[in-house]
């Protein structure tokens, strides 16, 4: 709260100004507005005239966060009973506009047996970016007692899509690399346009909102012979191959500084420039003496 007028004060018909600085503390929860709640921020001024008249006014203020992109993350999934393994490689922070890349390598695709060689083949592969929203309605004090007690509430729960594609070609398979052989992928995601994306929230209210990267491969089972020459022969037995990593949801940071780190000078902290010359100062400096010289060239 700033009071910038303490006493009656007389302003001609104009604009005036009254210059403040504020800075919004790291932990505040971002402007969001979900089908489950809403967190706004207003600059509200109040003004009361000569004759007792109250003059209200309300500036809506977007508060937006911006997280600094991470290195990327790599994870190993292992799918029993197979030797099946996939290595995931993504990046943990992502924004409403743009793709990211995602990195995957399948390894153990190939068993030896007696005789026959079993082998999986990626027939499809999806993916898609889940929106999670968990609201805490608190109650009024006739209801305390059905949810709990008094500080408990209504849990209330939302999920959507926002993002989703299925890739069904495109991907390296290479049966005989070492380590039983091997299936690489690189394939492009990106958060729906239109969707309008709320951005990670943790709120001390009882509202936050995560999202989830879902990919789901599945995969098919075939024999061939040990040689690994010929035809080989569908089994009929498949696999879907389910995985999710979390994800943050977040503007661009852009090109500056984070606030938190390196505070910029308030308003009141910046002094009035130029700055005063000290007058009193130079009265007390003392007066150089004079000496009596010859002039140039007078003396042989």
């Amino acid at each position: 709260t700033w009071n910038f007028i303490t006493e009656p004060t007389t302003y001609d018909h104009g604009t005036h100004q009254f210059p403040f600085s504020y800075l919004l503390p790291g932990h505040l929860p971002a402007t969001t507005n979900c089908s489950l709640a809403k967190i706004d921020y207003a600059l509200q001024v109040k003004a009361v005239t000569a004759l007792a008249d109250a003059i209200t006014h309300e500036h809506p203020l977007r508060v937006q966060r911006a997280v600094q992109p991470p290195p990327e993350k790599q994870s190993l999934r292992i799918f029993p009973p197979t030797n099946l393994t996939v290595n995931v490689i993504h990046t943990p922070v992502i924004h409403p506009i743009g793709t990211f890349l995602v990195q995957f390598r399948m390894n153990g695709v190939v068993e030896k047996q007696k005789t026959t060689l079993t082998r999986w083949r990626v027939k499809k592969l999806d993916w898609r970016i889940d929106e999670h929203s968990q609201n805490v309605s608190p109650a009024c004090p006739k209801h305390w007692n059905k949810v709990g007690g008094e500080g408990k509430g209504q849990q209330h729960e939302e999920m959507r899509n926002i993002g989703s594609d299925s890739i069904k070609q495109g991907w390296k398979t290479d049966f005989d690399a070492i380590g039983g052989g091997q299936i690489e992928l690189e394939f492009p995601a990106s958060i729906r346009p239109g969707v309008n994306p709320v951005c990670d929230v943790d709120s001390p209210t009882g509202l936050v909102v995560w999202h989830l990267l879902i990919v789901e491969i599945i995969v098919s089972e075939e024999l061939v012979k040990n040689s690994g020459h010929g035809h080989s022969v569908p089994t009929g037995a498949a696999r879907v191959l389910r995985t999710q990593f979390k994800v943050v949801v977040t503007e661009r940071g852009g090109l500056g500084i984070s606030w938190d780190q390196e505070q910029p000078p308030m308003y009141e902290d910046v002094p009035h420039s130029p700055p005063g010359y000290m007058t009193d100062y130079a009265e007390e400096l003392p007066t150089p003496p004079d000496f009596d010289l010859d002039p140039l060239g007078t003396r042989q």
